[in-house]
């Protein structure tokens, strides 16, 4: 019994297409493996160029490798992209060459796609290790992410929501988006779609034709415009710690099952990476910073103190440093207890750092001393009025867990470069300063008395 089959039954039953195309780039015989791989019906494709089924981004490699074909240089194993009938992209490995006597194309196409996927993500797992490892901070790091993610889909547009759930707030440290701006922090209860992504824990994909019913409850974070909108959550051992979301104002750029398995994979391995980062940065902070306050501690403080110091070497400008002591703080927590001298001296950071601009720096020492560095405050008499500010806003009464109490602050002043220039010297002539205040009565500003090249204006105190 002859159980051979014809040759166009095999081709049938091939998991590859065979293709042949003429000299004009035209398809003219396609078998049935490729309704599999191109999403058409061979009949839907024969007679049509080539080039109507080619990523755009492949056209220019896919017309130079033809040319190569033609001249009688066989490519067993070219790879390009094709444009299947639903959209999706299709990645193909062709098997070509010419044939002279018949003039055609003869390729034997085979879909790659999965195992370019497969080499996609391991890629993307690497790559998100090495950002990990390499970012100097968040930031840095959601730079990186935003690119990995940009070679696995659509993301022109991305942006990053983090949620700190013991302030219950939603902020935005990333955001790329063509036409809009990261949005201002704000409450896990607002109607912002990463909003609902971090209390669902699920998946949000919305289109102009999908749960439109979701409008009126929720919207887009950045720009309302956007056409397309896909966020997953990033998830930390049990908890919901914020969403990554890539958004599309063009039409043709939509979202598929593909890509939200995608961008959820990148959120698997990013999760534990910004928890991590985020530890990293809080060990860093703490070591740095007073844990009563949240002020720079003594060895930052100092360290700022001397880096603005060489700045003003090379770029002269001056300086001051205010040393700072509360009077009858003592008192305070003699009477009221430590709990409301906890309160209190966290209630004198916040009025400081209301009195002093960003660029200047607020510290605590211990105790309750603190320092004060004004960066390039000139004249002197400027400096001398930001330390009346303080001495003012500290002099008024405090309301602290039903009790209130009162201190003022002796304050005392050197300048940069008339007391000195080495940080040691400007603290100890500060610091001198200010027991000077505090010998006089208190609740007072008091310029050092040591020698000043500069000769600023003294104000030896304050009227309380």
């Amino acid at each position: 019994m002859n159980t051979s089959l014809p040759l166009s039954k095999v081709m049938d039953l091939l998991l590859d297409a065979v293709c042949v195309v003429d000299a004009r780039g035209v398809f003219v015989f396609i078998s049935a493996a490729g309704e599999r791989i191109f999403g058409y019906r061979p009949e839907e494709m024969i007679g049509r160029p080539v080039l109507d089924f080619v990523h755009p981004d492949d056209r220019a490699i896919t017309l130079q490798t033809i040319d190569d074909i033609l001249v009688g240089q066989p490519q067993p194993h070219f790879e390009n992209r094709y444009v299947r009938k639903d959209g999706q992209i299709v990645h193909i490995m062709w098997s070509a060459r010419w044939s002279a006597p018949d003039q055609l194309r003869v390729a034997v196409a085979r879909d790659i796609t999965e195992r370019k996927h497969a080499d996609a993500m391991q890629a993307a797992l690497y790559a998100i290790a090495e950002a990990a490892h390499a970012a100097e901070d968040l930031v840095a790091l959601f730079e990186r992410i935003h690119q990995i993610i940009g070679e696995l889909l659509p993301a022109v547009n991305f942006f990053v929501a983090l949620y700190d759930a013991g302030e219950d707030v939603l902020t935005f440290p990333y955001c790329a988006d063509e036409f809009g701006q990261a949005p201002a922090p704000q409450k896990l209860d607002s109607a912002a779609m990463s909003a609902e992504v971090i209390r669902t824990g699920q998946v949000l994909l919305l289109s102009p034709q999908a749960n439109a019913g979701l409008s009126g409850q929720v919207w887009p974070d950045v720009s309302r415009n956007a056409l397309h909108w896909l966020g997953v959550p990033l998830s930390a051992k049990e908890n919901v710690i914020g969403a990554l979301v890539v958004q599309s104002y063009d039409s043709e750029v939509r979202y598929t099952q593909k890509d939200i398995e995608l961008l959820q994979f990148a959120a698997n391995q990013v999760a534990p990476v910004i928890e991590r980062k985020q530890m990293e940065l809080w060990l860093q902070h703490i070591a740095r910073h007073d844990p009563l306050t949240d002020l720079p501690n003594r060895e930052l403080f100092h360290d700022r103190l001397q880096t603005a110091l060489r700045l003003s070497e090379r770029n002269p400008s001056p300086l001051c440093l205010l040393y700072l002591d509360l009077d009858r703080f003592k008192q305070v927590n003699d009477t009221l207890g430590h709990s409301i001298g906890d309160l209190l001296l966290q209630e004198v950071a916040r009025r400081l750092r209301r009195c002093v601009r960003e660029s200047d720096t607020v510290g605590r020492i211990g105790g309750d001393e603190f320092l004060v560095l004004l960066n390039g405050i000139d004249p002197p008499e400027q400096a001398l009025a930001v330390a009346e500010k303080i001495r003012a806003a500290l002099d008024q009464p405090f309301e602290l867990a039903g009790q209130q109490a009162r201190v003022s602050p002796s304050i005392g002043v050197a300048f940069y470069p008339g007391h000195g220039r080495d940080y040691k010297q400007l603290i100890r002539y500060a610091d001198e300063a200010m027991y000077d205040a505090k010998k006089k009565g208190g609740n007072r500003v008091q310029v050092s008395l040591r020698p000043n090249l500069l000769d600023p204006p003294r104000a030896n105190q304050s009227t309380p």
